[in-house]
């Protein structure tokens, strides 16, 4: 079990690894060792995960989801296979402590107070008198 934090933990028996080939860098090296690794997360059937988690943890994924709810993850920045799979499981556990986090509390609109409305329709009226004295001057005075 890996914490990951908010009183989340993730089973890493429900992780499955997959490795391939990478391409990129390696030499010789890359054409007859399988150092990639594509991580899959049945986030859907997670024991351990609480159900609002799961559902930020899918819409946080975007496209690395699929339609049944599993994460893949690729990893293969790397030319070794075990960086390539420390890489890819501290990108998913990132991706669920993000997902654990609480969505911040929504701010409750509040109603203006009487005394408010009072001074903006008090100043709308100055502001409008000040306006209505810049018209040309009257012929009467001249």
């Amino acid at each position: 079990m890996i914490p990951v934090g908010f009183g989340v933990m993730l089973d890493e028996t429900e992780v499955e690894e997959r490795f391939y080939r990478a391409g990129g860098p390696g030499g010789q090296n890359v054409n007859k060792v399988s150092t990639a690794v594509q991580l899959r997360y049945d986030a859907l059937n997670a024991s351990t995960l609480p159900e609002a988690v799961k559902q930020r943890l899918l819409k946080l994924a975007g496209r690395r989801a699929t339609n049944e709810g599993v994460i893949l993850i690729a990893a293969q920045r790397f030319r070794s296979q075990e960086r390539n799979r420390e890489d890819g499981m501290a990108r998913l556990v990132a991706l669920i402590r993000e997902a654990a986090q609480p969505p911040p509390p929504t701010r409750r609109p509040t109603r203006p107070t009487g005394a408010s409305k009072r001074r903006r329709l008090d100043e709308k009226t100055r502001r409008g008198e000040i306006k209505s004295g810049r018209g040309r001057p009257d012929d009467a005075d001249g």
